[in-house]
């Protein structure tokens, strides 16, 4: 009798030791807040090949999560959904609001990273913004899909199962915002969508700063230009942007755009020129109209990669223009923005724009 009563009691004490050494490896998984914004990687379409033709931002965050059951044995993972749209509605309102929720989410000492579900079609412009105004080391990746859930070879599920693996991993940190896209790691700052269609869409002009790959995951190279803790950015103390609009250049480009842009209230306007940043001669008055009025004038090129040099193309130290470094118009667009809660000088715009 008194044996069964020890052994009853050992087996009890078994029982209790398995039970916290498994809450201990539970609280050893980093903690992983999956913020949904809508996009392809919530989206669904009417039949199984249907990998184009879909309805996007439907499916909500804790399903998209709960779909991949493989992610509770990487991290301990809870979703919040704070937007479901097509990430081309995504505004400066919406982009405020993310970004001042994703800070909040930082300071908890029990949130190590934060992954952002996005439509893929602005998914660049959120990220380089969150790469330049978070104040925190820990990851922030985004990640979307080229194709909805419902479809054959949907990449969403992994594309998500990655996302988490980086935001909850030490090697992520200190490393700016993220983007985890078909086994790729990708800069905010850097990456661009350069396909419609295809799910190797997401390209990098100096390539990826690593991979995904079975499990793992491993970085070959560190972004280069300041952001997050480095920059003088700064959500929590921003309430609105001011309005910067991109006229695209092409030929036979005529003056209606920058007028209405101006007419708008806008207080820069991207020149989205072609090759180094072009001015046809029919708008070059335009664009010195537009700078006399006090919009300041941003020299981009439509070529997508490539630098526009100060002064090469056209006389921007005579014309009080400035230009952009590397950024494609759209990111201009969103450091431009930023740069103007900071200065409405254009030779420290110029810094600005050559520093990020």
């Amino acid at each position: 009798m008194q044996q069964a009563h020890f052994k009853k009691i050992g087996s009890i004490m078994i029982l209790s030791l398995a039970c916290a050494f498994a809450a201990h490896a539970q609280d050893k998984k980093p903690n992983v807040v999956v913020i949904g914004t809508g996009g392809t990687i919530a989206g669904a379409g009417a039949s199984s090949v249907n990998t184009a033709a879909y309805q996007s931002a439907v499916v909500p965050v804790d399903k998209i999560i709960a779909a991949v059951p493989e992610i509770s044995k990487i991290a301990n993972v809870r979703g919040e959904q704070i937007f479901q749209i097509g990430s081309e509605s995504f505004n400066d309102e919406r982009l405020i609001k993310l970004g001042k929720r994703v800070s909040e989410l930082l300071k908890q000492g029990d949130v190590d990273g934060i992954v952002i579900t996005h439509g893929t079609d602005t998914i660049e412009e959120t990220a380089y913004f969150l790469n330049l105004v978070l104040k925190s080391e820990k990851p922030v990746v985004v990640v979307g899909s080229m194709r909805p859930g419902t479809a054959l070879g949907a990449d969403g599920a992994l594309n998500l199962y990655d996302a988490v693996l980086v935001a909850g991993s030490k090697e992520a940190a200190g490393k700016g915002t993220l983007v985890v896209m078909n086994d790729e790691i990708h800069s905010g700052r850097d990456v661009t969508k350069s396909n419609t269609f295809k799910v190797e869409t997401f390209r990098s002009p100096y390539g990826p700063l690593g991979y995904v790959v079975e499990n793992k995951l491993s970085f070959y190279r560190l972004p280069a230009r300041p952001h997050t803790t480095q920059t003088e950015f700064d959500i929590d103390k921003i309430s609105s942007l001011p309005r910067v609009d991109i006229v695209y250049n092409y030929g036979n480009v005529s003056r209606t755009a920058y007028d209405a842009f101006v007419a708008a209230g806008a207080k820069a306007i991207i020149h989205d020129g072609t090759g180094n940043g072009s001015v046809a001669e029919q708008i070059v008055p335009v664009l010195q109209e537009v700078r006399s009025k006090g919009v300041q004038v941003i020299r981009a090129s439509r070529t997508g990669s490539g630098v526009v040099i100060r002064n090469g193309e056209q006389p921007d130290d005579k014309y009080d223009w400035v230009v952009t470094d590397d950024q494609n118009a759209q990111k201009a667009r969103i450091l431009a923005e930023l740069a103007l809660t900071r200065t409405n000088d254009p030779k420290e715009l110029q810094k600005i724009m050559w520093k990020y």
